[in-house]
C-alpha cells in the first residue's frame, strides 16, 4: 500500500484561499531560447513575481494564519534566514501587527537585509553561516519568550505547495520538474502537490556543488551534515538537512542533482537574455540543472525560478565572462 500524500488536496486548496489575497497566480511560461538551450519543451514557473520576489511568501502567510486559527497570537516572532524566508516572516508578521526579529549570518545579502528591515523587522547579524543564524534565532526566542518560526515546517510547506499546485493544474502532463533545494520546503511542497493531484512528473531536486548536504544525504539515505563553501546560490547554502524534509524527499523525489558555480551564472545570464527576468543564484539552480542534463527532445519539463532577490554587485559579476 502506498503512503498517503504529505499534504492532502483539501489542505492545499485551503492554503490557496489564504495565499491568494496577496499572491496572484505567478506566470508559467515557455521561452523559446530557454527550451532550445535545454533541448526540450521547458516551462519556467516565475516565483520571482511575488510581493517579496520569491516563493517563500506563500509559506509565511499560511504559517501566520495558523496563529489566527488557534485563536492566539504570540508576543512576536523570530526566524533565522539567508533572506527570502526572513522577508516572508517579516511581511506576514506585519500583517498581523506582530514584531519580527530576523537573524542573518555575517556577509548576508545587504539588499535582502534592507528589504526585511523595510517590512518592519529587526535584523540581527550573527554566525558564519545559515545554521549558526538559525540556532541563534532559536536561542533568542527562548530567551525573550517569542515564537520561533523554523525554516521548515508543515505549516510553511502547505503554503509553498500552492505554487506547485498552480504548476500542475496549468501543465498536468509534465514529465519532470526541477526544484532548488535549500532546507526543503520548495521540493516538499512540489512533491505534495504532485501527489495530491495524482500527477506523474518526476521531481528532481537541485543543489549547488558548494552546498551538497541534501545531495549527500539523498545518496546515503540518511542525514549528512556538510559545511557549505561560498556559493552564488547563497539561498540554498544549507549545512544540516531537516529530518522531516529529507524523509519526504527520499520518498517522493527521483534524485538530487548538483550544479557548479559557472553553470549557475550561465543560467542567470540566460534568464536575463531570454526573458529579461532577474534570478538570484538559488533561483537559477533549476534551469542550470535542466541545461546540464538536457532532457529528451520530446520531454515536457518545468523549472522553478524560485526568486529574483540578488544584490546588484553579485548580479553584475555573474554577467562578466
Amino acid at each position: 500500500m502506498s503512503a498517503a500524500p504529505y499534504l492532502s488536496r483539501r489542505e492545499i486548496e485551503a492554503a490557496i484561499e489564504v495565499v491568494r489575497p496577496l499572491v496572484l497566480e505567478t506566470p508559467l511560461l515557455a521561452w523559446p531560447q530557454i527550451s532550445r538551450a535545454a533541448g526540450c519543451e521547458l516551462w519556467v514557473k516565475h516565483e520571482n513575481h511575488t510581493p517579496i520576489g520569491a516563493f517563500k511568501i506563500r509559506g509565511g502567510l499560511t504559517y501566520m494564519r495558523s496563529f489566527q486559527d488557534a485563536g492566539r497570537l504570540p508576543r512576536g516572532v523570530v526566524a533565522g534566514t539567508r533572506g527570502n524566508h526572513g522577508q516572508s516572516v517579516a511581511l506576514a508578521a506585519a500583517r498581523l501587527g506582530l514584531g519580527a526579529t530576523i537573524v542573518v549570518p555575517k556577509g548576508n545579502s545587504a539588499e535582502k537585509n534592507d528589504a526585511m528591515a523595510a517590512f518592519g523587522a529587526d535584523v540581527v547579524v550573527h554566525g558564519e553561516d545559515f545554521q549558526e543564524a538559525l540556532e541563534h534565532a532559536a536561542a533568542l526566542a527562548e530567551r525573550d519568550g517569542l515564537h520561533f518560526v523554523p525554516a521548515f515546517d508543515r505549516r510553511l510547506v502547505v503554503g509553498v505547495a500552492t505554487y506547485a499546485w498552480e504548476l500542475f493544474q496549468r501543465q498536468p502532463d509534465l514529465d519532470r520538474v526541477y526544484v532548488p533545494v535549500g532546507l526543503g520546503s520548495g521540493i516538499c511542497g512540489t512533491i505534495a502537490a504532485r501527489d495530491a493531484l495524482g500527477r506523474k512528473a518526476a521531481v528532481v531536486g537541485v543543489v549547488a556543488e558548494n552546498a551538497p548536504a541534501y545531495a549527500r544525504s539523498f545518496e546515503a539515505r540518511a542525514p549528512r551534515s556538510v559545511p557549505p563553501r561560498p556559493t552564488i546560490a547563497d539561498g540554498v547554502a544549507c549545512r544540516t538537512p531537516n529530518d522531516e524534509a529529507l524523509d519526504v524527499i527520499l520518498r517522493g523525489a527521483e534524485r538530487i542533482v548538483a550544479v557548479g558555480e559557472e553553470e549557475v551564472r550561465g543560467a542567470m545570464r540566460l534568464l536575463y537574455r531570454a526573458t529579461h527576468n532577474l534570478a538570484e543564484g538559488a533561483g537559477a539552480l533549476a534551469l542550470a540543472a535542466a541545461i546540464k542534463e538536457r532532457p529528451g527532445r520530446n520531454e515536457r519539463v518545468a523549472v522553478i525560478l524560485s526568486g529574483g532577490n540578488v544584490d546588484w554587485p553579485v548580479y553584475e559579476a555573474a554577467h562578466r565572462r
